[in-house]
């Protein structure tokens, strides 16, 4: 079974629908134990969400370290990293090493960047498996990942700056755009969460 973890912030309900239309058994919860795949969503600041998620926080570490697959999802992708800059100075989950840092805005382009936007692969497997360069998905946010281990860069996005828009470390991934908006290219890579 894939929990859709409800933390109180997020877009649960467009991720369950996504999952079902590809057959899959998703449940919305607040429990991580009966867990057997962990997708964490996220829509809103990220300090507001570690808030809610501090009582679980050990709970997702563990649940991680057992080897059992974890995807984030735009906000819930950022959670996944060890510390936030957004809004000050913010600890993450610590599951994947690196930062969140804000997209620059000296660069003549609107923040948030709001829109479609093409993947550059720099490697292929798990989720990422099957994709091509220039394939668009749908992204909405202020803020960026750095991976601390460029190994774990999936795929990049450009919006001024190149960023990391995918990213796997062992069993955790994490896309920074909505994959259930994301049409066809995003239905894929949720099949490959499915799959794994």
């Amino acid at each position: 079974m894939i929990t859709i973890l409800d933390y109180g912030m997020g877009n649960l309900r467009s991720v369950q629908k996504a999952l079902q239309a590809l057959g899959a058994k998703a449940e919305i919860s607040a429990e991580v134990a009966d867990a057997g795949k962990l997708i964490i969503p996220g829509v809103g600041a990220f300090g507001a969400a570690m808030e809610r998620l501090t009582p679980l926080r050990q709970e997702i570490r563990e649940f991680a370290a057992s080897g059992k697959p974890v995807l984030g999802i735009c906000l819930g992708q950022q959670l996944l990293f060890d510390r936030s800059e957004e809004l000050g100075a913010h600890e993450g989950l610590g599951l994947i090493p690196g930062e969140v840092r804000y997209l620059p805005r000296d660069l003549g382009l609107k923040v948030p960047h709001i829109g479609w936007s093409p993947l550059t692969y720099r490697r292929h497997g798990g989720i990422g498996d099957g994709g091509s360069d220039g394939e668009q998905v749908y992204f909405v946010h202020s803020l960026h990942t750095v991976c601390a281990e460029p190994a774990d860069v999936l795929a990049t996005a450009d919006y001024g700056i190149e960023f990391a828009a995918a990213i796997q470390h062992e069993n955790v991934w994490g896309v920074q755009f909505h994959p259930e908006k994301s049409s066809a290219v995003g239905l894929r890579m949720l099949r490959r969460f499915v799959q794994c």
